[in-house]
């Protein structure tokens, strides 16, 4: 569960949940793959990857798209 940045903090900048949910989820599994690639395990203090995905939609740098 996405505990920072809020949840409703997330939708205003997606626009719906369901979208939200989508890309969140799409963009957490591309983190992964990639550190997959890198590093087979993944240290404890390193954040998980859709902690990742849910800090970079509310920066604005992972956009929704009608594709």
């Amino acid at each position: 569960m996405i505990q920072e940045p809020e949840t409703d903090k997330l939708v205003e900048k997606i626009g719906s949940k369901y979208a939200l949910c989508i890309v969140a989820s799409k963009r957490a599994r591309q983190i992964f793959e990639q550190e997959q690639k890198i590093d087979s395990v993944m240290p404890l203090n390193r954040k998980k990857p859709l902690s990742t995905a849910a800090d970079e939609i509310f920066d604005g740098k992972v956009i929704a798209t009608n594709d």
